[in-house]
């Protein structure tokens, strides 16, 4: 598959989700607003149904499946807001949904998916690869093969959570958008590129796990084979053809942060924002914190995700 969507795919997909997804508030915090020396407004995914912005994507898909391929089910693999967000459309729609997971997918994602209903199958990330037991489980081809990024429809529905913003905050100078897949920088590049010429978009990934920014550099697909980051939702091999594509014709720029700054930008959205938010999500701020970027006077920043076990949250607060 490699179908680019559009500035309209994102437009429809936000048709379909009206009612359906939570309209995510934005907030901003004056403590951060001093920090940061600019006006900076939080989308809050982290508020959206099953924890993040995931949950759009997996709606616009699987609504736009056809009676036959409702019936089959769908198959899916993620580490875990993917999963979660399939699970869930599924159960509301009535579809069978079976998630390829890793074995060190964190706790509180796989309890999720399973009280969804799915069906899970774990695989060892160190020496299995997700995309051939995805293959093999769906050896008729009978299940729809929903992947967490690199799909037109995928894409389309995260790029709503940009299209609300854009008209929640309509004088943002830049948005900075966490990367993994590519899946929400792709489709928010397309819903501020549709609105606005005056916006710039940011990607932000970790040190640690930046496939994205070396696939941005080099104009190809740069694979990393062991990404190791706190930030579990960017532990992505390598983008996909399709996100590459709308990252090189659309994204202004790839930046990457460290994990201590990426655990200090969790640690002051927690007490200053007031809201809690997994590693991930905090990659946008982290990118501001870290001087890596130079504000607009008004910034704004998707919050991707809040599903952060408890023990792991107290660790970063705690300054560990």
């Amino acid at each position: 598959m490699n179908q680019y969507p559009t500035f309209e795919d994102v437009c429809d997909a936000a048709d379909r989700l009206k009612g359906v997804a939570v309209k995510t508030p934005v907030l901003t915090s004056a403590w951060i607003n001093q920090l940061i020396g600019a006006e900076v407004y939080f989308k809050c995914e982290n508020t959206q149904h099953t924890g993040a912005f995931k949950f759009r994507g997996a709606y616009n898909a699987v609504s736009q499946l056809s009676k036959k391929q409702k019936a089959a089910g769908v198959i899916a693999y993620s580490s875990g807001n993917h999963a979660q967000a399939i699970a869930r459309v599924c159960q509301l729609l009535g579809v069978s949904a079976t998630i390829v997971m890793p074995s060190n997918a964190p706790k509180i994602k796989r309890q999720a998916t399973e009280a969804y209903g799915a069906k899970i199958v774990e695989y060892n990330p160190d020496i299995e690869t997700r995309e051939v037991i995805a293959e093999q489980l769906n050896g008729d081809g009978q299940l729809s093969l929903l992947p967490p990024f690199n799909h037109p429809h995928i894409i389309a529905g995260q790029g709503t959570a940009a299209l609300e913003l854009i008209q929640q905050q309509p004088e943002i100078g830049q948005v900075l958008v966490p990367c993994g897949g590519g899946g929400l920088l792709s489709g928010t590049t397309l819903a501020i590129r549709g609105t606005t010429s005056q916006c710039q978009v940011i990607g932000v990934e970790p040190e640690t796990a930046d496939d994205a920014t070396q696939s941005f550099k080099t104009g190809k697909i740069v694979t990393i084979d062991y990404p190791n980051t706190i930030a579990d939702g960017t532990r992505t091999l390598s983008v996909g053809d399709i996100t590459l594509a709308v990252m090189l014709d659309k994204v202004d720029v790839m930046e990457t942060v460290s994990e201590e700054m990426i655990k200090e930008a969790v640690r002051i959205l927690f007490y200053h924002l007031k809201q809690v938010v997994e590693p991930s999500g905090a990659l946008g701020l982290a990118a501001l914190m870290s001087k890596k970027v130079t504000p607009t006077k008004q910034v704004g920043i998707v919050l991707s995700g809040g599903n952060i076990d408890g023990d792991t949250l107290s660790s970063i607060l705690a300054g560990e």
